[in-house]
């Protein structure tokens, strides 16, 4: 049976930490920023960790 490939959407977006864990971008941070507050802003920053509910799905996606 041959290999699984990754999805290459998803290793352009998300990343695997040293946990094992999936860190995700927050949206709403490309453009139409005039109008959000400089707080919104500073807090999309800031990267998150994926829900445990898509954490199975995600991992299928990033097969290394």
């Amino acid at each position: 049976m041959p290999k699984m490939k990754t999805n290459s959407g998803a290793k352009k977006r998300f990343d695997v930490t040293g946990t094992g864990k999936i860190k995700r971008k927050h949206a709403y941070k490309s453009h139409i920023l005039t109008k959000k507050t400089t707080k919104r802003k500073r807090n999309l920053t800031h990267s998150a960790i994926i829900s445990s509910a898509d954490e199975k799905r995600m991992k299928l996606l990033l097969v290394e």
